[in-house]
């Protein structure tokens, strides 16, 4: 019986330029016993590399300001460009690739920069209670006159641009927003709630639907307007006041907003009777909130001297960034590719930080590439293990925010202590209850 059999050379068996032969693997998992042992330790590795070589702080911008930056903006056509207002009223424009001198500068108002924002056709607007002005930083020398302004109904308090038009939004202490066209002199619309509002601190168009702006005013509130019937939607009153509100660039309907009551909430403005989720760690005052360019992340900066990096499902921060000179952070901000966050304090400097603080922005070899995909992998399937958790969350913290967290932790297991015994002892115990997110609404209006 002839019996035929399929034949190989050893060269093939061999690596490319090597005359060692090659031994085949099996990957049965029954006849590799330690292999998940194995894959634990490496992942365990993984974790202790990325805590050790995570070092965010990238750099400050020039020599900064002479006073607190409560402003910023970036150019959303544009990677490298970004501008600052101060306290003293100056208007700095920075490159990120030089990072060492402005490239712009002027003084734009006789106080506090109030609003900055950069228009669709590489123009900047600024305003204070002066008015609102704009600028060329592109085409004109530093400290030019501006090529326009505005004053009707100040003082102005913040400043949104349209995605696509030429045309802006500016609220006002008056508590009314008046909506602009760059090619006029004289505001195109000027909406408000019927009855009273207080001043009105921030306002953000949506990205995606175009016509929809949302405003946090001094009384708690929160409203959305819509432009296109002139009218407001829907006013909800929190019960703490608000600093900053945001809409999600990729969702037209979430939006998030920085309270003073130290948390940031995740709205859904199809339903305003509770909040999607609630971010908590800070221990001061939330000034700034932003999401990143895809949406699923958001950065925040605070009264208590840090900086949040927050997943926009979870709850509490996945990172936290801080310096010793870096003072109370009144914004915070990412780039338009994700990978950079930006941060103005009342110490006057403008600062650039990692957005992921062990990743390196050098060109990677294959294998660089390679082990560092393996080591994400194996980070993301052993994420639950005690061990790595606590190594992955585990950050320094300055003493006096430390002591912070400590002592807010000790007062609101008071209040909830406090909240159950009456709840023992009275009808209260025959009621539903409420929900963290259904809690911080206080009122809603339509």
């Amino acid at each position: 019986m002839k019996i035929k059999a399929l034949s190989r050379s050893v060269s093939a068996t061999q690596a490319p330029g090597s005359d060692v032969q090659r031994a085949p693997r099996n990957l049965a998992p029954e006849i590799h016993p330690f292999e998940r042992a194995r894959e634990y330790q490496r992942a365990l590795n993984a974790v202790k590399l990325e805590r050790m070589f995570a070092k965010p702080f990238l750099g400050q911008l020039g020599d900064g300001h002479v006073q607190g930056i409560y402003s910023m903006c970036k150019d959303k056509n544009s990677l490298n460009s970004v501008a600052s207002g101060s306290g003293d009223g100056v208007v700095k424009v920075w490159d990120l690739t030089t990072r060492d001198e402005e490239t712009w500068r002027t003084a734009a108002h006789s106080n506090i920069v109030k609003g900055l924002t950069f228009t669709n056709d590489k123009k900047l607007l600024s305003c204070a209670t002066d008015g609102i002005k704009l600028w060329d930083p592109y085409n004109t020398p530093s400290d030019t006159t501006p090529i326009a302004s505005w004053q009707e109904g100040g003082p102005y308090t913040s400043l949104s641009v349209h995605r696509t038009g030429n045309v802006f939004a500016a609220s006002s202490g008056a508590g009314c927003i008046r909506v602009w066209d760059l090619a006029q002199s004289t505001a195109a619309q000027t909406i408000q709630w019927p009855s009273f509002t207080d001043t009105i601190t921030d306002v953000c168009f949506n990205q995606v639907e175009t016509s929809v702006i949302a405003s946090v005013a001094t009384d708690r509130s929160v409203i959305l307007f819509d432009l296109r019937t002139n009218l407001p939607v829907i006013k909800t009153v929190l019960q703490f006041a608000s600093n900053r509100v945001v809409f999600n660039p990729m969702e037209a309907m979430n939006l998030a907003v920085a309270s003073e009551d130290h948390n940031i909430y995740i709205f859904d403005a199809r339903n305003f009777s509770r909040s999607q989720n609630i971010l908590k760690g800070h221990v001061a005052a939330a000034m700034d909130v932003e999401f990143s360019p895809t949406g699923e992340e958001l950065v925040s900066g605070s009264y208590d001297r840090t900086i949040r990096i927050w997943r926009r499902d979870q709850g509490h921060s996945r990172d936290i960034y801080h310096t010793k000179r870096m003072q109370r952070v009144f914004r915070a901000m990412w780039t338009m590719d994700s990978k950079y966050l930006l941060s103005g304090s009342d110490d006057g400097n403008v600062r650039l930080w990692r957005a992921n603080a062990s990743e390196r922005s050098g060109v990677k070899t294959a294998k660089q590439r390679q082990a560092l995909e393996y080591n994400n992998a194996l980070l993301d399937r052993y994420s639950h293990m005690p061990e790595i958790r606590r190594i992955r969350r585990h950050r320094h913290l300055p003493k006096v925010v430390k002591k912070a967290t400590e002592i807010k932790r000790e007062e609101l297991a008071a209040i909830k202590r406090r909240e159950e015994n009456e709840r023992k002892h009275s009808v209260k115990k025959f009621e539903k209850r409420k929900s963290e997110r259904e809690k911080v609404i206080l009122a809603k209006q339509q």
